[in-house]
């Protein structure tokens, strides 16, 4: 069975679920053919993510011009297929606002040259339901594969009118939420008639073969994500400085780079903190996991988020977890595998961290089995590649 799919940028070094979602697929039997609208701008640090640059198609990659002529030869050939693709353009540009015009004739443009691309696919998957799904919906409406998409959170739900939810939900063939929360998310935009026709199907994880050690006495905390505000490391950075009051010893390594890495370096040195967080920077996929394994717990302030992939990798190495209840993390993280912290509380931040000091590595150690034990049961990436292969099967 042979199936496209179709990402906005990728790889990316944040998204590795992506591809190890493709890859569960092709174990399954399924021939996956990549397509993105263009690639990532920053080095690929993980080999694997290079190989799949290099299987990946790129919607943009013929240029401006090569894109227009392949519309008019487009409008030349299936005049009422471009009727129906540009009647879409109108009704997401309407939603969108008048100051997005141009980026929805770019979309027409992308539409095109996927439905050249992707000759011989009866299906074609988008993740994420913003600009991929446009694309896919134009796509579709040009006589192009039919299509799905996933939505993950938070920003797709920000403005559903304007991203055009219940337009995408209407017109898909069905809809996977990564949560029970985007779920609900995804019925309010497009009201309860697309509830049939969503699913949920978490992102899934290999859990290894064993959980990790008990944590040794001096293992630091990680914090794994893009330097990003609503990643939040500025507060954790001022939460580390409290905790330094009780407990000079802790430490903190943060893997991840982005536009707040000045702000993150400036809190560091306001708070004379230069010895106990160090930046690590992007890491591959293999060092993320070893710091993991090596880690006290995973903290991850977030003021927004879908649900993270690095706290289901965290808790399959048997590492508690110290985050916030926002979007879909309570459904994985509860007390007896971590701490929540409302969003933006430092001192609250402060009291989980020094709480997750003062328990001991037996302590530590079964909060981290009851979270992968958590993880293994709702998020094993074998059983949830199974569910999509299900989902795709009658459209293949």
């Amino acid at each position: 069975m042979r199936l496209g799919y179709l990402m906005n940028t990728y790889p990316v070094t944040s998204a590795t679920f992506i591809r190890r979602e493709i890859a569960a697929l092709k174990a399954q039997g399924m021939e996956i053919r990549r397509f993105a609208v263009r690639p990532w701008d920053e080095p690929l640090v993980d080999p694997a993510d290079r190989e799949e640059a290099r299987a990946c198609t790129y919607l943009l990659a013929p240029g401006g011009l090569r894109l227009a002529v392949g519309l008019a030869r487009e409008a030349g050939r299936n005049p009422r297929g471009v009727a129906r693709a540009v009647g879409a353009v109108w009704r997401l540009w309407r939603n969108a606002g008048p100051g997005a015009l141009v980026r929805h004739l770019a979309y027409l443009l992308e539409a095109v040259e996927l439905k050249r691309q992707a000759r011989g696919l009866r299906h074609i998957h988008a993740h994420f339901s913003t600009n991929t799904a446009a694309v896919a919906l134009i796509c579709a409406r040009l006589g192009g594969p039919g299509w799905s998409f996933t939505a993950h959170g938070p920003d797709e739900f920000r403005d559903p009118e304007a991203a055009s939810l219940a337009l995408k939900l209407h017109e898909a063939r069905f809809a996977v939420a990564i949560s029970h929360f985007a779920r609900t998310r995804l019925a309010l935009a497009g009201g309860m008639g697309v509830w049939d026709k969503t699913h949920v199907v978490r992102c899934g994880v290999p859990p290894g073969a064993a959980p990790a050690p008990p944590p040794a006495p001096d293992a630091p905390f990680v914090c794994v994500g893009r330097l990003c505000p609503q990643k939040a490391q500025t507060l954790l950075v001022a939460a580390m400085a409290g905790l330094a009051e009780t407990h000079p010893a802790a430490r903190l390594i943060l893997i991840g780079d982005g536009e707040s890495r000045a702000e993150v370096e400036a809190a560091i040195a306001r708070h004379g903190l230069a010895a106990q967080v160090s930046l690590r920077g992007w890491a591959d996929n293999a060092a993320v996991q070893a710091a993991l394994a090596q880690a006290r717990a995973l903290v991850l302030p977030s003021f927004a988020e879908g649900l993270p992939i690095v706290l289901m990798e965290a808790l399959a190495a048997g590492r508690p977890v110290i985050t916030t209840p926002v979007a879909g993390i309570p459904e994985l993280v509860d007390a007896d595998c971590g701490w929540l912290v409302p969003p933006g509380d430092i001192a609250g931040l402060t009291r989980a961290m020094r709480a997750c000091m003062d328990t001991p590595p037996d302590g530590l150690a079964a909060m981290g089995q009851a979270g992968r034990a958590r993880v293994i049961a709702k998020h094993d990436l074998e059983s949830n590649a199974a569910t999509l292969h299900d989902l795709f099967r009658p459209w293949l």
